[in-house]
């Protein structure tokens, strides 16, 4: 065959293969789990609120937005990064201007559906379903920041008891929370490692302290903070000190899951009886649609469905209120 034919197949497989070779390279870079752990810990770094309001010009400010113009945008809105933290302390690899444009693009999804479904849809349907299209991406963020505070409240006891542990077996206090940072659980191996790097880019241990209990509202987590705190004002055995709160944050957890089983029967009356009204009317439309219809084409019917509307929305919140029970 021609030589020249060879030549272009072999170049064209070495360009093939450095293509493949630069996709991983750049997937490396910025999906693998040692990325994603770099980047987690430069957030939680970044996003943590230091002392007196000043941030550590050695660290990254975080960006609210992967675009320059939209974060710029974004810095205008007051109390922002108050918001910023708490998508942080979601877990979540996401970002204020991302979370945005998952609610914008929600929207868009809904209103294109309600526009070419082949059924009429309500007005008020179509409103609902907006609503709800806005909040989904922010009620998914707060579950999920919930669910992480609540598994970082669970890990605090045995997190105490292992610096604990390294005190008793002579190490130094930072040390400990190197160790327990390096050797811990996720998450709360990764906030006392942000703490461990605080301190080694020279910020003082209280201070990173308070930003640990600023960055993580966890009520047992201030105690703990504002123990050590005192025993380094005053003297004492922090070993002891941290072995009476692992034992004391035990007795709540112990005692808060007690209540929780005795309000379970509550909190599921309340999930029955919020849903059941929407299941009989799914059920309803589906065997008789003009039977329900009154209740959209009526201007009275408008009226019942707001004021039904707003007095489930009252009782589902009373009940939760009866059964939420603070230890």
């Amino acid at each position: 065959m021609n030589p020249i034919f060879y030549a272009f197949a072999f170049l064209l497989f070495v360009a093939v293969v450095l293509g493949i070779e630069g996709l991983y390279q750049w997937w490396n870079s910025h999906h693998a789990p040692a990325a994603r752990r770099l980047d987690q810990r430069i957030r939680a770094l970044s996003a943590g609120a230091h002392v007196n309001g000043e941030r550590l010009s050695i660290l990254k400010e975080r960006m609210l937005s992967n675009s320059a113009p939209v974060h710029a945008l974004m810095m205008r809105v007051p109390r922002i990064h108050a918001i910023d933290r708490i998508v942080v302390q979601s877990g979540l690899s996401h970002t204020v201007g991302r979370l945005v444009m998952h609610s914008v693009v929600a929207v868009i999804v809904v209103l294109l559906a309600a526009s070419f479904s082949p059924v009429p849809v309500p007005t008020l349907a179509t409103v609902f379903a907006v609503a709800a299209a806005v909040a989904f991406p922010t009620l998914r963020m707060l579950r999920a920041r919930g669910k992480r505070l609540r598994v970082l409240e669970r890990q605090l006891p045995e997190a105490a008891d292992m610096i604990s542990r390294a005190l008793r077996a002579g190490h130094s206090f930072s040390s400990a929370i190197g160790m327990l940072g390096n050797e811990f659980a996720e998450p709360t191996g990764g906030e006392f490692r942000t703490v461990f790097d605080e301190i080694n880019y020279g910020v003082t241990l209280n201070e990173a302290l308070l930003n640990l209990a600023t960055r993580v509202p966890v009520r047992d987590l201030r105690y703990f903070v504002i123990a050590v705190l005192i025993q380094r004002e005053t003297g004492g055995n922090l070993a002891e000190i941290l072995d009476s709160i692992a034992s004391l944050v035990r007795e709540r957890l112990r005692l808060f899951d007690q209540v929780r089983v005795l309000s379970a029967e509550g909190r599921l009356s309340a999930w029955i009886i919020g849903l059941l009204p929407f299941a009989a009317a799914g059920a309803m439309n589906l065997l008789n649609p003009s039977f329900l219809s009154v209740l959209w084409e009526d201007p009275a019917g408008l009226k019942v469905i707001e004021s039904v509307l707003v007095s489930m929305l009252f009782g589902v919140l009373w009940m939760r209120r009866i059964v939420q029970i603070r230890v």
